[in-house]
C-alpha cells in the first residue's frame, strides 16, 4: 500500500513539479514487477527503441523497451502474441502518462488474434485454398483494373500514382469498401462480389496500408478468404508492408509486399509495351521486306523461263520429230527381239521333241514282263496269306480255352494275374471255352 500523504499545505506545484512527485512515487513503490499481456501497436523507432502496447481484456498500458535491452531479446515481438515482460513503472513527465520500462522478455503464449489467424490459416490451407495449382495466371495485358479499398485510404493513392506513372493506358476501376472497423470484412466481401458479378475487370487489386494486427483483421475473415478463392478474376492482395501477413495474401492469385508493388504486379507498364510494340514492328517490316524479296526472285526466274510462241512451237516440234524416231527404233528394235526369241524357241523345241515310236516300244516290253511275272506274284502271295492264317489259327485265345484253361477278371475288368492281388471276398469273372461264370473268392492261394 501506499503510504499516507503528506499533510495538505497551502505550497502551489507547477505541472511538471507534480508529475515528477508522482514519477518519484511510482518508481519507489514498484521497482520492478512481471507483467503478462498482448502486444499491439508495436513500432521499431530509427533508433532501435521499441514502443508498443501491453494490453488484456480489459486495460491497456504504454511501454517501452530500450535498444539496449532490446538486443538482447534475440527476436521480434508480432502485434497479437503474448508475453510476460520484467520493467519498472515509470511516468513520462512530458505528457503525464505512465508507462512500463521493460527490462526483459519473454513469450506467454500467442495471442487471441494470432491463434486465431493460425488456426484459420490451418483450416484453409488443408482445404486446399493456398495450393498453387488453383491459383490463376495475372494477365500482362489488361484493359481495366479493379481495386478494392477505401476511397480515403492512402493505398488507393499510392495505387492510382502508380498506374498513372506506369501504366495510364489501362483503366482503373475502384471498388469502394472500408478496410477497417467492425463490418469492414463484410463491406469488402460485398465489393469485391460487385466486382465480379460486373465483370468489366481482367484483375482486381485487394489493398490497404500497414498498421497492426487489429488494423489488418478484416483481411483475415473467412467469408473474405472463399470470396478470393471462388473469383474467376484474378486478385492481387498488397495488404500492408512487406512484413505484414494475412490471409488474404495466402488466398490472393498473387501477393504483393505492398500497394504500390500490388499495381505494379497487374499489368505490364506503358514503356514495355510500346518497346513490344516496337519489336514487332521491326519483326513484321522485317518479315515483309524478305516476303518482298523473295517474290522478287520468282519473278524474275518466271520472266527468264518465258519464250515466244512460234519458238516454243518450234521447240515442241524438235521433240516431237525426235520421239517419233525414238518410236520407230524401237518398234523395230522390239520385232527383231522378238522373231530371235520365236527362232531359239523352235531350236528348243525340235531339241526336245521325244521318241514316240522308241517309247511305245518300250511300254510294250513293259506290259509283257508285268503279264508274265503277276501269276508267280499272286501264287507267292497267296502262300503267305495261308502260312499266316494257320498262325492266327494257333494263336486264337478260343483254342486255348477249349483246351481247359480260363481267363479271370476282377470286378473293373482287368485281367488278374497273381493271386497276391486277390483277398478274401473278392468277385471274379471266370471265362471258359464255352460261357463262364462269376466266382467269389474264399482263400487266395500262392504256389
Amino acid at each position: 500500500m501506499f503510504s499516507s500523504p503528506p499533510p495538505l499545505n497551502d505550497a502551489v506545484l507547477t505541472v511538471a513539479q507534480l508529475n515528477r512527485q508522482v514519477g518519484n512515487l511510482l518508481e519507489g513503490h514498484f521497482s520492478q514487477v512481471w507483467v503478462r499481456g498482448e502486444i499491439s501497436n508495436f513500432t521499431r523507432a530509427a533508433s532501435g527503441h521499441w514502443y508498443f502496447t501491453l494490453k488484456d481484456e480489459a486495460a491497456a498500458v504504454k511501454a517501452v523497451m530500450f535498444r539496449s535491452r532490446a538486443q538482447a531479446v534475440g527476436f521480434t515481438p508480432r502485434p497479437g502474441e503474448r508475453f510476460e515482460l520484467r520493467a519498472s513503472v515509470t511516468l513520462y513527465q512530458a505528457r503525464g502518462d505512465y508507462q512500463l520500462q521493460v527490462e526483459a522478455m519473454r513469450r506467454a503464449g500467442q495471442g487471441d488474434l494470432h491463434e486465431a489467424f493460425l488456426a484459420l490459416k490451418a483450416r484453409l490451407g488443408d482445404e486446399g485454398l493456398f495450393d498453387p495449382q488453383r491459383k490463376r495466371s495475372i494477365p500482362t495485358l489488361p484493359r481495366a483494373v479493379g481495386v478494392v479499398t477505401s476511397l480515403a485510404a492512402a493505398a488507393l493513392r499510392d495505387v492510382l500514382s502508380a498506374m498513372a506513372r506506369r501504366a495510364p493506358h489501362v483503366r482503373v476501376i475502384v471498388y469502394p469498401a472500408p478496410v477497417q472497423g467492425a463490418d469492414s470484412a463484410g463491406r469488402l466481401c460485398q465489393a469485391l462480389s460487385q466486382a465480379i458479378a460486373r465483370n468489366e475487370v481482367e484483375t482486381l487489386l485487394l489493398v490497404r496500408g500497414g498498421g497492426s494486427l487489429e488494423d489488418l483483421w478484416s483481411f483475415n475473415d473467412e467469408a473474405l478468404a472463399r470470396v478470393i478463392a471462388a473469383s474467376p478474376i484474378p486478385v492481387i492482395s498488397g495488404v500492408g508492408h512487406e512484413t505484414d501477413f494475412t490471409i488474404a495474401d495466402f488466398v490472393a492469385d498473387l501477393r504483393a509486399p505492398t500497394p504500390t508493388a500490388a499495381a505494379e504486379l497487374c499489368c505490364l507498364p506503358r514503356q514495355a509495351c510500346l518497346e513490344r510494340v516496337d519489336a514487332a514492328m521491326q519483326s513484321m517490316a522485317l518479315h515483309q521486306r524478305r516476303w518482298f524479296e523473295r517474290a522478287a526472285l520468282r519473278l524474275d526466274r518466271a520472266v527468264g523461263m518465258l519464250v515466244s510462241p512460234q519458238e516454243r512451237l518450234e521447240r515442241q516440234n524438235e521433240r516431237l520429230q525426235s520421239l517419233k524416231l525414238r518410236l520407230a527404233r524401237a518398234a523395230a528394235d522390239q520385232q527383231r527381239a522378238r522373231a530371235t526369241r520365236l527362232e531359239r524357241a523352235q531350236a528348243g523345241l525340235a531339241h526336245r521333241r521325244p521318241d514316240l515310236a522308241g517309247l511305245r516300244a518300250g511300254l510294250r516290253a513293259q506290259e509283257n514282263r508285268l503279264a508274265a511275272c503277276a501269276p508267280h506274284l499272286l501264287a507267292s502271295r497267296r502262300l503267305r496269306l495261308e502260312s499266316a492264317l494257320q498262325t492266327l489259327e494257333a494263336l486264337n485265345p478260343r483254342k486255348i480255352l477249349n483246351r481247359g484253361y480260363a481267363i479271370v477278371r476282377d470286378q473293373s475288368g482287368a485281367l488278374v494275374k497273381n493271386a497276391l492281388d486277390l483277398n478274401k471276398g473278392d468277385r471274379l469273372a471266370i471265362e471258359l471255352g464255352q460261357g463262364g461264370a462269376d466266382v467269389e473268392v474264399i482263400r487266395p492261394i500262392q504256389k
